[in-house]
């Protein structure tokens, strides 16, 4: 299994259940995989859910205390670990913790992102967007989906040269690129420390939560020998220390 696997074994449900209004309706995709949905008010900050069977019956249950939006997550993350035969690994870790995220659990993540935020849905309403992180939380509100998960699919779907990073403790720990900055080889690498001099490290030193500004790109990009600027746009959240930077050129060229 890997990342891409993870993204067509999603498609395939999507094409399945072909949702057709915003924000996706995630029972379809539970009562597809033959699941019930159960809210439970008594799991712990830190439980977002989980799965199992019972006479021939899933049941995917919730965390009645999680905000809406966390809780369709869950539901979408579940149905990823019966579509990809993955077991769970997350019941050592806060369901926020990216910190080191087992695999397994970062393809159900990509999973249910797909789910939440189809291409055919949110591709056309992120090309109209402007580049900013305002409106991909105003897309997450739309949605119904997490600010880290619009994020990660703004950047996977538009055309603009696009990156979107989520940070943890001041390491890297996922990055999503549009594909003129695949094609451009801009990589990001992951579980290193936050580049010295960018806009993201000010800000989880505490200067500001939210900022943006221009930096040289070869801040962010390994091996990187166009030159050029980039602008960044930086959001802090301290309760959790995670990172969210947008990245874009402005000029393709």
């Amino acid at each position: 299994m890997d990342e891409f696997q993870a993204v067509l074994k999603a498609r395939e449900l999507v094409r399945k259940v072909n949702p057709d209004t915003i924000p996706v309706p995630v029972e379809s995709y539970a009562r597809e995989i033959n699941a019930v949905i159960r809210p439970q008010c008594d799991l712990g900050p830190d439980e977002a859910g989980y799965c199992f069977e019972n006479n021939g019956k899933r049941f995917i249950c919730t965390n009645a205390n999680d905000r809406q939006e966390r809780q369709r997550f869950t539901v979408c993350h579940e149905i990823a670990h019966v579509r990809l035969g993955l077991p769970s690994q997350h019941a050592s870790l806060p369901w926020w913790s990216y910190a080191k995220r087992p695999l397994a659990e970062i393809f159900c993540d990509v999973f249910a992102a797909e789910l939440l935020l189809p291409y055919d849905l949110f591709q056309p309403e992120a090309e109209r967007s402007n580049i900013c992180l305002s409106a991909i939380v105003e897309l997450g509100e739309r949605f119904q989906a997490s600010v880290t998960a619009t994020g990660s699919r703004y950047a996977a779907v538009v055309s603009s040269p696009v990156a979107f990073v989520l940070s943890e403790q001041g390491k890297v720990r996922y990055a999503s690129r549009s594909k003129p900055l695949r094609d451009a080889s801009a990589w990001i690498p992951t579980r290193l420390d936050l580049p010295e001099g960018s806009l993201s490290k000010m800000v989880r030193s505490g200067s500001s939560f939210e900022i943006r500004d221009e930096v040289d790109a070869d801040l962010w990009f390994s091996d990187w020998e166009r030159g050029g600027k980039l602008l960044e746009e930086v959001r802090h959240f301290s309760q959790w220390d995670q990172t969210l930077t947008l990245l874009w050129f402005e000029n393709e060229e």
